[in-house]
């Protein structure tokens, strides 16, 4: 054995394992990371709003604390099953949403998850509804008065103020069971003179809590244009371009976190725009300004608009859309593997509401996924013993041709055709797998059912990586792992149970390919160990059953045991 192919190999096993370390901080970051978007470039500062636009802000707002904020007053209590908050009768503002469901964290203790909070907060994100009068946009700073102290599915809140023109605005707040607000906002014009008026709604937020745009999920702004999805820019490209107002009308519009969704509704009025914009210092907007209107002196308008703050729980985003809103169950981003993630999303939700464990759902899952398989996994292997039985008629032919390659060729495939032998058959479960292997990343990275949802003993959360270090002891050394060395004990099943298959399949004849098959599973070991717990549950159990499977099989196919036997003895 050349013993320059074997350094070869764990020198580029070593530039793998490292260069998977940076790779994967890209491609697939840690739920819990959070990142800054870029320093966005400074938005025009103004308030009067010209046809199409409803002008720029000043990105400097005065510094607050949220608990100052909360409690200074001024605000209507927000309360449902699923949303705990308040509007701020300041600005007319939805500035504190918090949702009753979810933890920040999966310690004991930790708050509800915090979607919205106050303008000049450090995790600033709101909604503010409003008017523009006469070209120019009705003050942030004007205070609204209420019809009721609590906004609930039951009781609407209305909030009223008239101007110096002596035109009375409105805006009704409605609020469903889920996450669902509607504002109808009405200007009734008792001047002497008409007025043009236009309504708008806006999110403004600070990218520094948002979630990394990833290769698996986007975040940032997000919307659906024309019918379509788009979700282009992360929020540093939106920074480096200043603004878009991507074409066609708006269905929905936005900022979207992996779990989380900020989004305006149009309602049936016509838009003059609908676009988002870099304010600056890490803060975005995205805003619904509807076309001007001459209100006649005596007449009014009206105009709703919808405000989406809650989780990305697919089943109430699917039914939003059936209700009409274009796209909404786009919110998460499915992409092309949709066809296979929604139902093992579906399979995933009821074995887990059967079992009540989404590890043992895992499992489960995967004995289905092998179940089904098993039919083409008997093809695999009766396809791995003909190989076996032409091995000795191959490299005759090989011996034959060797000076002739293309004849060599020709004379292998009519060896194949000639023996109903077909070399790509035991590739194809793996082939099946890949879709079904990357669905299940997809699903667990995605779907928030399966956020915080725990396993046994140290496995809190399945959506995450696997957080027990071998190297620092499980968490009794005071240090860090570093990130391409941080292997738990998942991972190290996984590198075991590889070994065991790779160890009962038929020998390969290439000794480089040997050397290759042998550290293989330890290179796995080490790449697969950032990704979420519950990926890796699979890939262990599906190693289990694979061993399980193939030594079924072997007792069905004595040839092929036999064989691989012998070449076992061979390497030894």
């Amino acid at each position: 054995m050349d013993n320059r192919n074997l350094i070869l190999a764990v020198l580029l096993s070593g530039l793998l394992i490292l260069g998977w370390d940076v790779g994967i901080r890209y491609f697939y970051p840690e739920a819990a990371l959070t990142a800054p978007a870029e320093p966005a470039k400074p938005a025009k500062a103004g308030t009067a709003a010209s046809a199409g636009d409803l002008g720029g802000e000043g990105a400097g707002s005065r510094k607050a604390t949220l608990k100052g904020s909360l409690a200074s007053g001024n605000r209507v209590v927000i309360d449902t099953p699923r949303v705990a908050g308040s509007i701020n009768l300041i600005g007319a503002r939805i500035d504190d949403i918090v949702l009753k469901d979810y933890r920040e964290t999966v310690k004991k203790g930790s708050g509800p998850v915090r979607l919205f909070a106050p303008e000049g907060t450090p995790t600033q994100y709101f909604a503010e509804f409003g008017f523009v009068a006469g070209g120019a946009r009705q003050p942030s700073t004007a205070v609204w008065q209420a019809s009721g102290a609590k906004l609930t599915p039951t009781t609407p809140v209305t909030l009223t103020r008239t101007d110096a023109a002596g035109i009375t605005y409105a805006i009704t707040f409605a609020i469903d069971a889920d996450y669902m607000i509607t504002a109808t906002q009405t200007a009734s014009n008792a001047s002497a003179a008409a007025a043009i008026i236009q309504p708008f709604a806006l999110i403004k937020r600070t990218s520094t809590t948002a979630t990394i745009d990833e290769f698996a999920t986007h975040s940032g702004p997000v919307g659906v244009f024309g019918g379509a999805l788009w979700d282009p820019h992360s929020y540093a490209e939106l920074a480096e371009l200043g603004g878009e107002k991507p074409n066609g009308a708006a269905s929905w519009l936005g900022f979207v976190d992996r779990y989380w969704l900020g989004a305006l509704v149009p309602g049936k009025g016509e838009t003059d725009s609908a676009g988002f914009r870099a304010l600056g210092k890490d803060l975005f907007r995205t805003d619904l300004l509807y076309a001007a209107t001459t209100v006649p002196a005596g007449g009014s308008l009206t105009q709703s608009t919808r405000l989406y703050a809650g989780a990305k729980e697919s089943i109430i985003l699917d039914k939003y859309e059936e209700s009409g809103i274009t796209n909404f169950g786009l919110a998460i981003s499915w992409g092309w593997f949709a066809i296979v993630e929604r139902p093992i999303l579906w399979l995933l939700r009821t074995l887990n509401s059967a079992v009540g464990n989404l590890g043992v759902a895992i499992i489960l899952l995967t004995l289905i996924i092998r179940g089904l398989m098993f039919p083409i996994a008997q093809k695999q292997f009766a396809s791995m013993a003909g190989m076996k039985a032409v091995q000795p008629k191959m490299k005759e032919i090989q011996e034959r041709f060797k000076d002739d390659k293309q004849r060599q060729q020709q004379e292998i495939m009519k060896l194949y055709k000639d023996e109903k032998v077909n070399p790509l058959a035991g590739c194809l479960p793996l082939v099946l797998q890949i879709p079904i292997f990357f669905a299940l990343y997809k699903v667990l990275v995605l779907a928030i059912d399966m956020r915080h949802e725990p396993f046994v003993l140290w496995i809190k959360d399945l959506s995450a990586p696997d957080p027990a270090h071998i190297l620092n002891l499980f968490g009794t050394l005071p240090y860090d792992v570093p990130g391409f060395l941080a292997i738990g004990p998942l991972a190290v099943l996984l590198g075991i149970t590889m070994w065991l298959t790779f160890k009962l399949n038929p020998s390969a004849t290439d000794p480089v390919q040997q050397q290759m098959f042998a550290i293989m599973p330890w290179i796995l070991m080490f790449v697969m160990a950032p990704f979420a717990a519950g990926l890796l549950l699979y890939w262990v159990t599906s190693n289990l059953l694979t061993v399980a499977q193939q030594s079924y099989l072997y007792s069905k196919h004595p040839q092929l045991k036999a064989a691989n036997a012998v070449a076992l003895k061979a390497k030894t």
